[in-house]
């Protein structure tokens, strides 16, 4: 991905990418399939997945919100507090870390209302609170040996997998490490699911797409853009993305700058056949300003696919 500014290359981003056709088959590749990766939280629909299949009450839009890196905005904060609320629990129970809203709007409007950081603003707290429900409240859920976190990576291996290892998430939950094919078959698995637990945390994404990241975030805006799409962007640059046409899209930026993943999706949508809507264009690719007006673009290239 390449960033100029008045006509001068001025940045570039190294892009690792697997795309699968619809049927599962590569359809381009750029990087190594095999390379191991942090898929962080582009793995929350397979945490969300163990959650689900450990027997916790969650209704559809509790799923969305489970599977979500929120921004912080009030419809976020109240569908966290709800679900705890329904289990008997509080903000105060959460094992993520405090933290302000990860989005701009949302952490100036939190910081005037004169709060702090908190576990319920930090973006990962819907994740956190569908786990805790599912382990029933106890405080140790976040522990790797857990019987939830094992649980999670059983799901994470099955789904994303293999495991190849394990770190500490920002939010304090396990972090595991995937091939990015692995990643590219849970983009697979998100828009063509044939797991029960995995197709309702892609139907609960796609119908609630403004839960799962926030405005003005590009996994929002493809869902909402592109009816049928599943996205999930996590730290460092990671995305695994199901499009409508059943393609799905697994992406990591070696220099973890997360502004490379929209112009390398649109690449990707261009080179599939599908419309992109000045909407989803106008967040993935931002034009580079200059006291306000644009001087520059963000593009993106791709290898040529697999049979071309």
């Amino acid at each position: 991905m390449r960033s100029t500014r008045g006509g001068l290359v001025e940045s570039v981003h190294e892009v690792a990418l697997v795309v699968l056709r619809p049927d599962g088959t590569p359809f381009l590749t750029a990087g190594d399939p095999a390379a191991p990766v942090y898929g962080r939280s582009s793995l929350k629909p397979a945490q969300t997945v163990a959650v689900l299949r450990s027997g916790a009450d969650l209704t559809d839009d509790e799923v969305a919100i489970a599977g979500a890196s929120h921004s912080g905005e009030p419809v976020h904060l109240a569908a966290v507090t709800a679900l705890l609320a329904r289990h008997g629990l509080t903000p105060d129970h959460l094992g993520c870390v405090p933290d302000l809203p990860l989005g701009t709007a949302a952490m100036r409007a939190y910081l005037a209302a004169g709060h702090g950081p908190t576990p319920l603003a930090m973006n990962c707290s819907g994740k956190h609170a569908a786990m805790l429900v599912a382990a029933g409240g106890d405080p140790d859920y976040l522990e790797p040996e857990h019987p939830l976190q094992v649980a999670c990576r059983t799901a994470v291996d099955e789904l994303a997998g293999p495991v190849l290892g394990a770190s500490v998430d920002g939010c304090g939950a396990p972090a595991f490490v995937t091939p990015l094919a692995g990643l590219a078959r849970l983009a697979h698995g998100l828009a063509r699911p044939t797991d029960p637990a995995l197709a309702r945390v892609a139907a609960a994404m796609r119908a609630r797409p403004d839960l799962v990241a926030g405005t003005d975030r590009l996994d929002t805006v493809l869902m909402t853009a592109l009816p049928g799409s599943v996205a999930k962007s996590g730290a460092e640059g990671v995305l695994v993305a199901a499009l409508p046409d059943g393609t799905a899209v697994a992406a990591k930026v070696a220099d973890g700058a997360g502004r490379a993943l929209g112009p390398v999706l649109l690449a990707v949508l261009d080179a599939v056949g599908l419309a992109v809507p000045a909407a989803l264009r106008a967040v993935a690719a931002p034009p580079v300003v200059g006291k306000g007006r644009p001087v520059g673009e963000l593009t993106a290239s791709l290898p040529r696919p697999a049979d071309g």
